[in-house]
């Protein structure tokens, strides 16, 4: 293993930005000072201009294996990550088949632990029948047990009291909801049916999984986390009217969390005539007003994480009408650029959006020495320019899918390097380190 001496750094952590070098050996953060003199064993980079921040860590992602070949592997969608800079991910549950039991889990552990490019975590999922396997399932192997309390693939919509009360009184880990009001969504489908029959415009999905559906979804689950005194985190959140369920401040005083993820921020409905199928994902795209709430919401820290919810579908099944067309858009290779496209025009400080997209996912989940630019954590970072700009064009996408939503849009910061567990795996090439390591958590 190489060891790296990265020179003339801007580094970005815990709230401060500092100018400095840095020096990795043996996949470790070894020494961060003013100045460190060069030995004969390092590979020395000169990274003047350029920040160094710790590697984003991205909690939600569907990385579509096993199951789903033609849409994704983790292979391709953890090489994709890298190249966006994002160098841990926690992976959902909702695969063919489910991770749903501890072979599933164990399977998919596997799996990651011979392809991904990133260092990885893979939920536990809930339904109505695996009560006894999401209490007892071990706390080292999962970053948290999930639950789509709104539609979600096969047999994962947990919507029964009974069972939901079980798990909020049963757990001690992080509880991830997915919110959404089914009887609503059924009701609104009801409804667009009986207006425009089969020929239902993308622009509607939005009155579909209607602002309501978000709420009374959300307003559930945090009456039951309260209850039961649950580590509750709720993902994607979408409307304005669902922040007034979140209180602001920093999130290590939180046992109730929130995440918005980067395309609720960057679209709005407008966009549906532009880009129709393409952004459909659940919870739907909203209005503008929303969006700029949400925008308000990260910076008075009522929203605690980022993350890009990637969920890659083939470019003809996004085609597809509207019942037909599935939901999610493919984003982890350029969830991290975008929010510093943000930092580059004013919209957010540099110092936040490593807070939400590196510091807390560490904190929230207890990963164990990860998401700090600390000597003797693992040196998982990203390099990047801001104001460099760079035009998103399909030869640059490594998604397995082949497209992005993004296309055709020049954004002004680049991911220049990426380093997992202190080894180089992108910087603009590739370089096949097989470094990537299960994620380890602090809270055993």
């Amino acid at each position: 293993m190489k060891t790296w001496l990265l020179q003339h750094a801007t580094f970005v952590n815990e709230g401060k930005i500092v100018e400095g070098d840095m020096r990795l050996k043996n996949g470790r953060i070894d020494q961060m000072a003013a100045s460190i003199t060069p030995t004969p064993a390092d590979e020395v980079i000169d990274l003047s201009g350029l920040y160094v921040l710790p590697g984003g860590i991205d909690d939600q992602v569907h990385f579509r294996e096993p199951g789903f070949p033609a849409k994704a592997c983790i292979a391709t969608e953890s090489k994709a990550a890298v190249a966006g800079g994002i160098t841990s991910y926690m992976e959902m549950p909702n695969t063919s088949p489910t991770t749903t039991d501890h072979a599933a889990l164990t399977d998919k552990l596997n799996r990651a632990a011979a392809t991904s490019w990133a260092n990885y975590s893979f939920f536990f999922g809930a339904n109505h029948q695996n009560l006894e396997a999401v209490l007892s399932v071990d706390p080292a192997l999962t970053c948290g047990i999930k639950i789509f309390m709104g539609s979600s693939t096969g047999d994962m919509l947990v919507d029964r009291i009974d069972i939901l009360e079980k798990i909020f009184g049963g757990t001690d880990l992080v509880i991830a909801t997915h919110c959404e009001d089914e009887a609503t969504i059924r009701h609104n489908q009801e409804l667009a049916k009986k207006r425009f029959g089969d020929r239902i415009p993308m622009s509607e999905h939005l009155r579909i999984r209607s602002h309501e559906a978000c709420y009374l979804s959300s307003s559930l689950a945090i009456d039951l986390a309260r209850k039961h005194h649950s580590n509750l985190h709720i993902l994607h959140i979408s409307t304005a009217r669902e922040l007034d369920l979140f209180t602001s401040g920093p999130m290590q005083n939180k046992k109730i969390t929130a995440e918005v993820c980067v395309h609720h921020l960057h679209y709005e409905s407008t966009d549906y005539d532009r880009l129709g199928g393409q952004i459909k994902c659940n919870p739907a795209i909203k209005l503008a007003a929303d969006r700029e709430a949400l925008w308000q919401a990260l910076a008075a820290d009522k929203l605690d994480i980022i993350a890009t919810d990637h969920a890659p579908h083939t470019w003809a099944e996004k085609q597809a009408s509207y019942f037909q067309c599935p939901s999610g858009l493919p984003l982890v290779q350029h969830g991290f650029q975008l929010m510093l496209h943000g930092v580059a025009n004013g919209k957010i400080p540099i110092e936040k959006v490593v807070e939400k997209m590196c510091h807390n996912p560490a904190t929230r989940f207890s990963i164990s020495e990860r998401g700090y630019l600390r000597e003797g954590y693992w040196a998982d970072l990203a390099v990047v320019a801001i104001g460099e700009k760079q035009l998103i064009e399909k030869g640059g996408i490594h998604y397995h899918c082949g497209w992005s939503p993004l296309e055709g849009e020049t954004l002004d910061a680049k991911i220049k390097r990426t380093f997992v567990n202190g080894n180089l795996v992108f910087d603009g090439n590739f370089y096949e380190s097989k470094s990537a390591r299960a994620l380890t958590f602090s809270r055993l």
